[in-house]
């Protein structure tokens, strides 16, 4: 079994061909209020167009809760999007993202977020890219980043990579489970696709229809993944998780490590499961003792 290493290690080991897989995290630490998550946008929105309804009901995943959210209103979906992006608009980067940021970049190391500010950009200075002008729709902009320099393949230097979606295109903005199983199918096209260009193909790395987005580095990546709670609401990640592992078995001279860092919740009762998920599709876990062993960690400052 591979050595467990502190958080702090694990980053000084890696920097020099990692990818970091951030989530909502980065934005809640030392937020007391609570304000910069999806969850407190979301409880607006419901507040007006589903006066009652702030939070979801327990047996209700957060995105089945858009969706019911959605249901219930009377404006058009992308209106939802487009107010969810707006009440992002005030956020502004603290000293976490800076210091994380910072590090991917001089570390050329690219970073995958599940967030849809631009809160990382704005703290690293981060201009918007394209490597490709082929096959764009702002429902995926997946071939879209931010970074100071323009880079042509994804895998080459410090980028910033939305996976559920950016701020830029509220109707690319995953919000409900219907947008999530829309990602999934764009996605499954790429990966198993009946043409040349298939990922699991698996003749030309560089040429297959996703080499230009961020699923590049997903696959082609050693991932260090924190600041998510990856609850099985998280169906377009967790899937991803398991088509990484599938691939790797039919590849094993590409395999990749991932890392998945959590603080132990003692009140979260699926956590178990959640650490067994990982763990069956190649993922380490490993706990620290709280936030700021991950946020605060002094590797960053290398």
């Amino acid at each position: 079994m591979e050595e467990r290493l502190p958080f702090e290690q694990l980053l000084r080991n890696n920097a020099a061909d990692a990818a970091l897989l951030i989530g909502n995290g980065i934005n809640r630490y030392n937020n007391d209020n609570g304000t910069n998550s999806w969850e407190a946008l979301l409880a607006q929105i419901a507040n007006s167009c589903a006066p009652g309804m702030a939070t979801a009901p327990a047996g209700t995943s957060i995105t089945e809760f858009y969706d019911v959210l959605d249901l219930k209103s009377k404006a058009d979906r992308n209106d939802l999007q487009a107010q969810f992006c707006k009440l992002m608009s005030n956020w502004s980067p603290a000293e976490q993202h800076e210091r994380i940021a910072g590090w991917a970049a001089r570390h050329r190391v690219p970073i995958l977020t599940t967030n849809y500010d631009e809160l990382l950009s704005r703290a690293s200075g981060g201009v918007f890219q394209r490597t490709t002008t082929e096959r764009f729709t702002d429902y995926y902009p997946w071939e879209c980043f931010y970074a100071p320099q323009l880079l042509t393949a994804p895998c080459e230097g410090f980028g910033i990579w939305h996976v559920n979606g950016m701020e830029r295109y509220h109707r690319s903005v995953r919000l409900g489970l219907t947008h999530y199983m829309g990602s999934v199918h764009r996605a499954r096209g790429w990966i198993y696709g009946g043409n040349e260009r298939r990922l699991f193909n698996g003749r030309n790395k560089a040429d297959w229809l996703g080499a230009h987005t961020w699923l590049h580095i997903f696959f082609y990546k050693p991932l260090i993944i924190f600041g998510l709670g990856l609850a099985e609401n998280e169906v377009f990640l967790r899937w991803l998780l398991i088509e990484r592992a599938k691939y790797f078995r039919k590849f094993p001279a590409r395999e990749k490590p991932s890392w998945y860092i959590y603080s132990h919740d003692k009140n979260d009762p699926a956590e178990q499961g959640k650490l067994f998920f990982l763990e069956s599709v190649g993922v380490t876990c490993v706990q620290v003792a709280d936030y700021d062993q991950i946020y605060a960690c002094p590797a960053w400052r290398h």
